[in-house]
């Protein structure tokens, strides 16, 4: 960070999670990473200077005061004591430490907390609040609230009243983090030392929800659809355009997709807003998945054909924990340990990532390696789609894991090579199998807890198929049993009448109001 002290004093803060309500598992204290001072401003690599994207400019424009921020992997709902925790912690900072002139509002949108809807918007106007008391105390003008989001959050009206900006990711996967946290903070940034004040607001809610698997900015409609963006924003009068999938694995009203164009030119945003809604609105029935998707039996049909290419990764979507899901469900798994063409003797190289049970991996590492050992492992949170693996085989690997995943041990039954890690933990790219002892090309099926598959997944396939498998995220949502969502809503209502997608608008504030 730049040590001079610069004229604007902005404070950083907030708590992202994806919390799925179709899961059993909960996210407690233990699932958060609570970060302040230097490790919390160690989220943006563009205000390091030793990273190649540290914005110079930007940095020199700002004193930052970090205050908290909370952080999960995707999981299930939210403890209460957790939500409460963070929210009395941030809004006491805020007092400690206002007045300020912009607050970064670093948020997911899909955090689910149990007894409570629409979570983010309770945080943001606990915020806001704060914030408007410090500068009512000051005698100062009202500080810029600057929200940066996933593209899978979901958005309300309250949200949006609360924010005087507010973006999303443009790609899936998310290879704009970055980026997108970086635009957030310079429009922050351009209209405080502008003086222009809060911009006008156009917000369309968009009764579709749609799985993230089926709404990849790698494929279209969503290509296309992303890719307009860019030039909304260029035109005169517009600050910002952003287009939120939601998150399809909360039940709450608030779960639809959303645009929010902001700018100064009330009209235009309006207008640009519903263009932008119309457009995502047309293309619904148009959303495939990412790749070819099917059941199980059909994906492990492609994928053992004998011409089919390797390593052949197949995703079981249901237990994506990235996505949400417990991460020890451990139905896949137990088909495959059931299925000779696997176990055999002659069998392929099959890896399979992973469930996570603490005693599972205690056992394995007291027999030792090399050992042959009798185990049930997994089911020890979600056992609502089937009960723990049994597994007899080899001892294959120890090792230590990484800081996610604890202590890894590795089970080969037959072909099958079974991960389990004492915590819950994604295997996104090679260092996570090299960390369980494995290279992920020895395999000819690498069998993962994913739906689509992050960049280093998607160039190590050689073929790819996505399993429908069940789990807290299971990507076929009308067996889900959603309960709370605004209906009608495309694909529950197939026959629905087109909505209403006029902009509802929110009027700027010039500076100092």
């Amino acid at each position: 960070m730049n040590p001079t002290p610069a004229a604007l004093k902005i404070g950083f803060g907030g708590m992202s999670i994806e919390a799925s309500n179709f899961s059993p598992h909960r996210s407690g204290f233990e699932a958060f990473n609570f970060t302040r001072d230097d490790a919390l401003m160690g989220r943006y690599s563009f205000l390091q200077p030793e990273h190649e994207n540290y914005d110079a400019a930007l940095d020199a424009a700002f004193t930052a005061i970090p205050l908290v921020h909370a952080r999960s992997l995707p999981g299930g709902m939210v403890e209460p004591e957790v939500y409460e925790t963070l929210k009395r912690d941030l809004i006491a900072m805020i007092h400690e430490h206002g007045p300020f002139d912009g607050f970064f509002f670093d948020i997911h949108g899909a955090m689910t907390v149990l007894g409570r809807q629409d979570a983010e918007a309770d945080l943001a106007r606990a915020v806001r609040s704060a914030l408007d008391e410090e500068s009512q105390k000051a005698g100062a003008p009202r500080c810029l609230v600057s929200a940066t989001m996933d593209l899978h959050g979901n958005v309300t009206a309250d949200l949006v009243e609360q924010c005087d900006l507010i973006t999303c990711y443009r790609m899936a996967p998310h290879e704009d983090e970055q980026e997108t946290k970086q635009r957030a903070l310079r429009n922050l940034v351009d209209r405080l030392q502008s003086g222009a004040g809060a911009p006008h607001k156009a917000f369309v809610r968009i009764p579709v929800l749609l799985p993230g698997e089926k709404t990849s900015t790698r494929l279209e409609p969503a290509k296309g659809i992303y890719a307009a963006i860019p030039d909304i924003e260029a035109l005169d009068g517009v600050t910002d355009a952003s287009i939120w999938v939601g998150y399809a694995w909360a039940d709450e009203p608030r779960c639809y997709a959303t645009v929010v164009v902001t700018g100064d030119d009330a009209e235009l945003i309006g207008q640009q807003a519903t263009e932008l809604a119309k457009r995502y609105w047309q293309a619904r029935a148009d959303f495939k998945f990412v790749a070819p998707a099917a059941s199980l039996e059909e994906c492990l049909a492609a994928a053992l054909a004998e011409d089919a290419p390797r390593p052949y990764v197949i995703s079981d979507s249901g237990d994506n924990p990235t996505a949400g899901g417990s991460g020890d469900v451990t139905w896949t798994l137990r088909e495959l340990l059931a299925d000779e063409r696997l176990t055999g003797q002659d069998s392929l190289r099959v890896v399979v990532a992973s469930v996570f049970d603490a005693p599972a991996v205690a056992a394995c590492f007291e027999a030792g390696l090399g050992a042959e050992i009798s185990l049930e492992a997994g089911a020890r949170v979600d056992h609502v789609h089937s009960g723990p693996a049994e597994l007899s085989g080899v001892v294959h690997s120890l090792t230590d894991g990484d800081a996610t995943s604890g202590r890894v041990a590795v089970v080969r039954v037959g072909g099958v090579h079974a991960i389990i890690t004492e915590r819950r933990k994604p295997y996104h790219t090679r260092s996570d199998f090299a960390a369980a002892g494995l290279q992920a090309t020895d395999f000819d099926l690498v069998v993962v807890k994913i739906g689509y598959l992050e960049p280093e997944l998607f160039d190590l396939a050689e073929g790819w198929m996505l399993a429908l498998t069940p789990g807290g995220v299971d990507q076929d949502l009308l067996r889900l049993g959603h309960r709370k969502i605004e209906r009608p809503m495309f694909p529950f209502d197939q026959d629905m009448e087109d909505p209403d997608l006029g902009a509802q608008l929110f009027a700027a504030r010039p500076h100092g109001a």
